[in-house]
């Protein structure tokens, strides 16, 4: 079979010493990968020429990464870019890379999560709307054939993004410390929010202040459509045991009642924070999980949040606790310095997934 001779250059502003690797379908996604090395023109100046295999399945997919996923290419905002997609997979294609992804020294960038962009825009159907889907992948995804439990998280914006407006939780730096200590597992589906629908989104009922609640379209949407699809494309564990999902604010509320709705679905809850006083219907509903053999709640609220957070909290733990038929552990944990923002809940991540997982 013909085999077509592909040459890569790439211009980047932002150069260092480290290598660059060229990953993709075409290699099983693998980095560091020797073969697909590319050589150093000069500073933010590199081209390599391979062949491309005969075995390939065109289209051919592709990404840079410096040294690994830790380094990999990310657009002009500052996010993972969708993979490179060449129909026709011969010449010479000159390709520019803005800036990417660094770290910091406290964890080991070999243990880096894999991270992809599902799609850009996802279909939610009943709301009629689409949505930016990522999954964090274990670093060593492509080279098993496990299968892993399965996280959701609301808010995807503020879990992983550099630049996001609000700060970050870190789950990218914060996954790879875990998987260096063994206990990473898991893989991550983070769902962005819908910006100024946000609050309608997560919004379980209908409010005079807040205005009509899709919270169960959404949370709908999250089992019935996401869950399903994750499970079919990748080496998911798809039972209630093994299925988790989480958030801060109103991302830990919308959490919460997905779990009233399906509690067929999810076994595990990562509730940092919850907006519990938007919505305080929230306490008297019929908490359906006693029908099933365990589920654990991680529960987190800060002292400094403001008044009433962690009141609020723990008024839900007695009310899960009353209703739940004692088939629920559920911890709770209470920072009195903890403030209401994302590099709080991102150190709490860590201490919630390895309790959950």
């Amino acid at each position: 079979m013909h085999q077509n001779m592909l040459t890569l250059e790439l211009i980047t502003k932002e150069d260092d010493t480290r290598p660059v690797f060229v990953t993709g379908n075409f290699n099983g996604w693998a980095t560091k990968d020797e073969r697909y090395r590319m050589a150093r023109v000069s500073e933010g100046h590199y081209e390599l020429a391979f062949q491309v295999p005969a075995k390939l399945a065109e289209p051919l997919e592709y990404k840079y990464v410096k040294g690994g996923w830790e380094g990999e290419e990310l657009d002009a905002d500052g996010l993972p870019r969708l993979n490179r997609r060449m129909e026709v997979p011969k010449g010479k294609v000159t390709d520019v890379v803005p800036q990417w992804k660094k770290h910091d020294d406290w964890y080991d960038p070999a243990y880096y999560p894999d991270i992809r962009i599902l799609s850009k825009r996802f279909p939610m159907p009943k709301l009629r709307r689409r949505r930016r889907i990522s999954v964090l992948l274990p670093w060593d995804y492509d080279q098993t054939d496990k299968r892993y439990p399965v996280l959701y998280l609301q808010d995807g914006q503020n879990l992983f993004d550099e630049d996001a407006p609000f700060g970050t939780w870190g789950v990218d730096k914060q996954l790879t410390a875990l998987s260096e200590k063994s206990k990473g597992d898991f893989i991550v589906v983070a769902i962005d929010h819908g910006g100024k629908e946000r609050i309608n989104e997560y919004l379980p009922y209908d409010s005079q202040k807040w205005g009509e609640g899709l919270g169960r379209d959404y949370a709908d949407f999250l089992t019935n459509t996401l869950k399903p699809y994750v499970d079919a494309h990748y080496r998911t564990r798809p039972q209630r045991e093994h299925t988790g999902i989480g958030g801060s604010s109103m991302g830990g509320l919308i959490s919460i009642y997905a779990g009233i709705l399906f509690p067929e679905a999810y076994s595990k809850f990562m509730i940092f924070s919850p907006s519990l006083w938007v919505t305080p219907k929230v306490y008297s509903e019929p908490f359906r999980f006693s029908k099933f053999p365990e589920t654990k709640i991680y529960l987190y609220a800060g002292g400094k949040e403001g008044a009433g957070v962690v009141s609020n909290v723990e008024r839900f733990k007695q009310a899960m606790e009353k209703q739940s038929d004692n088939r629920v552990q559920l911890r709770l944990a209470i920072d009195p310095e903890g403030k209401h923002n994302e590099a709080t809940w991102g150190k709490e991540f860590p201490k919630a997934a390895e309790w959950l997982f």
